[in-house]
């Protein structure tokens, strides 16, 4: 059967059902390449199905849904194996809040707090079960006999799992800075890396601050995990000194603000870094530093 000969109304729940897919699997999955695999797969697997197959299933959205989640979570499965090969530190992608923007509207991905680079971090710590019944009942309201079916558990198991996952959660959002506190830190962090200004950086930063930097082994990063507030200072401004044409740039992402650093020597204006952080009582806890080009597709 062809894409022409199915049903039109079924066709376009069809694919009115890839924005919300692709939120999902990202939040799942945590790099937009993987969560368009993963939902490609799934669209796959729809066209495969024969005439009686597709017309003996009632709820379009929830197939699509269980088959996505069902994907993304045997990726989940292997992500250790996969991130043992990783050259570095792994960082979930970051989005900038204005990627929403995209002129097709099953292209975006829905932002809001749920893909911070903070609660993404928290959900990559979670059991692939966890994760995925947080997501799906917490952040998509699927009710909870449908996600026991996905992740093969029984409702009441899958309760547990979601509970323990928002604990969890809630832990990690009880230790923020309100949001204007984190836009003026992020503000004073920029500006003191702009300067080059030691003592001013030294100021925002927490003294246990830990510095993640993620190249993918695409490009140049710190291999290990930075900690200490004088040594993520001083690989800072190192790296910016050595680079006098990166020019800083605010943007706004789900947590607040993010620091952009553009190439703006002739014939470039990439993106060539996007940093977010953690504040957590006024100061900055945590850097995290995208320097993987696989991963910064959005800033263009």
């Amino acid at each position: 059967m062809s894409t022409q000969d199915q049903d039109p109304d079924v066709l376009e729940v069809v694919i009115r059902e890839r924005r919300r897919l692709l939120a999902i699997a990202y939040r799942l999955l945590g790099t937009v390449a993987e969560a368009e695999d993963a939902v490609q797969e799934a669209y796959v697997r729809w066209y495969q199905l024969s005439e009686g197959e597709r017309n003996a299933i009632d709820n379009v959205p929830g197939w699509l849904t269980r088959v996505t989640s069902n994907i993304c979570l045997d990726v989940l499965k292997s992500a250790r194996r996969r991130r043992e090969q990783y050259v570095g530190p792994w960082l979930p992608e970051p989005l900038p809040s204005d990627s929403a923007g995209s002129t097709d509207p099953a292209d975006r991905v829905t932002l809001d707090e749920s893909v911070s680079t903070a609660l993404l971090l928290v959900l990559d710590s979670m059991t692939p079960a966890e994760r995925v019944a947080f997501v799906l009942h917490d952040v998509f309201r699927v009710p909870f006999p449908e996600v026991a079916e996905i992740v093969g558990r029984t409702p009441a198991a899958v309760r547990k799992l979601a509970s323990s996952a928002r604990r969890r959660v809630s832990t990690e959002r009880g230790r923020r800075s309100p949001s204007d506190v984190h836009v003026s830190v992020v503000r004073a962090f920029a500006a003191a890396c702009e300067r080059g200004d030691l003592q001013a950086l030294l100021a925002v930063l927490d003294p246990t601050v830990e510095l993640r930097s993620d190249g993918g082994g695409v490009v140049r990063a710190a291999y290990r995990p930075i900690v200490g507030a004088t040594k993520a200072a001083r690989f800072l401004l190192g790296v910016l000194a050595k680079r006098p044409e990166w020019r800083l740039e605010l943007r706004t992402v789900p947590e607040g603000l993010a620091v952009v650093l553009l190439d703006d020597s002739p014939g470039h204006g990439a993106v060539e870094s996007v940093i977010t952080v953690q504040v957590i009582d006024g100061r900055i806890h945590d850097i995290w530093m995208m320097r993987n080009p696989l991963k910064l597709s959005r800033w263009a």
